[in-house]
Parts: C-alpha cells; structure tokens; sequence
C-alpha cells in the first residue's frame, strides 16, 4: 500500500510537470507618427458637378364651395329716439 501511494505521487507529479505551458507573447506598442513639416500647399480641385433639379409638386385640389347663408330678418324703422348704452366697466362706481 505504501508503495502504490507513492508511486501514484510520482506518477502525478511527473503528469503535471509534463504539461505545456502556453508562451505569454507581449505585443509591441503601435509607434506613434509625429507629423514633420507641412510640405507647399497642392493645386485647387475641379468644380464639381450641378445636381439634378427636383420634380415639381402636384397642385393640390380646389375646396368644395360652402352653403350660401340664410338671409336675416329686416331691422325695425327707426322712430326718433337715441338710446345711449354705457359699458359695464364705465358704469360701475369705483371706490
């Protein structure tokens, strides 16, 4: 029994100790450009191209004519007399 306790030990030690270990690969850092001198300036581009016109828009329907309106009754003939009507606001007396 004392045997086969270490020798199961010793088979698993050696296992573990067998076993690849993945290699740990460290990326460089990108450089960083560091702009030099501006060069001369270059020549000017070419006009470009009109874009095309739009279509023109539907007219729209004409309305529906209304309901002539019913004719009102004619006014009572004077007979002479002035009546003068004071606004609600004039005639109240104010404090």
């Amino acid at each position: 029994m004392n045997h086969t306790l270490m020798i199961t030990a010793l088979l698993a030690t050696l296992s573990l100790a067998a076993c690849d270990r993945p290699t740990v690969v460290t990326v460089p850092a990108a450089p960083v450009a560091v702009p030099g001198p501006a060069g001369p300036q270059g020549e000017t581009g070419s006009q470009g191209a009109t874009g095309s016109q739009g279509a023109t828009g539907y007219q729209g329907a004409t309305g529906y004519q209304g309901n002539e309106g019913i004719q009102g009754e004619t006014g009572k003939t004077g007979d002479g007399t002035t009546v003068i009507v004071v606004p609600a606001e004039a005639a109240a007396p104010t404090n």
